[in-house]
């Protein structure tokens, strides 16, 4: 009894420290992000200053990489949070319970592995968009010709099977876990990283926005964050999400015309 009450406690206490180490990176994330954004559109004496710059070195560029890493991060995380609960959860129950939280870290490391690549990408999109004239800049559209292209794709996206079938796995994690199931922390890394390739599929269009609304607008940031997670968890998400195309659409041919 005393060694099952103990478990007992050690499980709840792993618990506490998954869903804790979560909300921390979350709150790191945008306590690094909220200050450069509003310091964008101020001064820009602050933590932005770096991007007063017409000379972008290694150093600015890793400082640019960085800053779309955070924000990724901070932006993903929390629709990501029910499936790297659900899989501690079931970690837990197996006969691996007392690493679960090693398990979680483990799939969060796979998760963000792949925003990370998607925030290299963006950064290299960024600089070649800047070279080209379609990025003023504080980081936004300078050519309304490019932003009613991203909002026309952004939308076109959301009617696309390939879309649907990515955001069923990202609104499913019960079902993506039993499917994908792989054992150990090496099996959790990988069910992480797989997890976050159906979440770049769903959402690389809306993220690509940022590039319209501003990089480091706050509102926008925000706007998007609030989408994703809605359209990953909210009752009708999935239908809300598919008729947003309309409007996405509406504004890319408004841009356009």
């Amino acid at each position: 009894m005393s060694s099952s009450t103990t478990l007992e406690s050690l499980l709840r206490r792993d618990r506490w420290l998954v869903g804790f180490a979560l909300a921390v990176v979350i709150a790191l994330c945008w306590a690094w992000i909220v200050p450069m954004a509003v310091d964008m559109y101020g001064s820009m004496s602050g933590s932005s200053a770096w991007m007063m710059t017409d000379h972008w070195d290694f150093t600015h560029l890793v400082l640019l990489f960085a800053m779309w890493a955070v924000m990724m991060a901070g932006m993903m995380l929390p629709s990501a949070a029910p499936a790297l609960l659900i899989y501690a959860a079931v970690v837990r129950k197996s006969p691996d319970g007392a690493r679960a939280a090693t398990h979680a870290y483990a799939f969060g490391g796979g998760y963000l592995l792949v925003w990370t690549a998607f925030s290299l990408a963006a950064t290299v999109l960024q600089r070649a968009f800047a070279k080209l004239l379609l990025l003023s800049p504080m980081m936004e559209t300078s050519d309304r010709r490019f932003g009613g292209a991203l909002f026309l794709v952004a939308g076109l996206f959301q009617f696309t099977p390939f879309k649907r079938a990515c955001l069923q796995y990202c609104r499913s994690p019960a079902e993506f876990l039993t499917r994908h199931w792989r054992p150990g922390v090496a099996g959790g890394f990988r069910l992480g990283w797989l997890h976050g390739l159906y979440c770049l599929g769903c959402c690389w269009a809306l993220m690509m926005l940022l590039f319209v609304g501003g990089v480091m607008n706050l509102w926008w940031i925000a706007g998007l964050t609030v989408f994703v997670l809605l359209e990953k968890v909210a009752p009708l998400g999935e239908q809300g999400g598919r008729l947003s195309g309309l409007p996405l659409m509406a504004l890319g041919l408004w841009f356009l015309l």
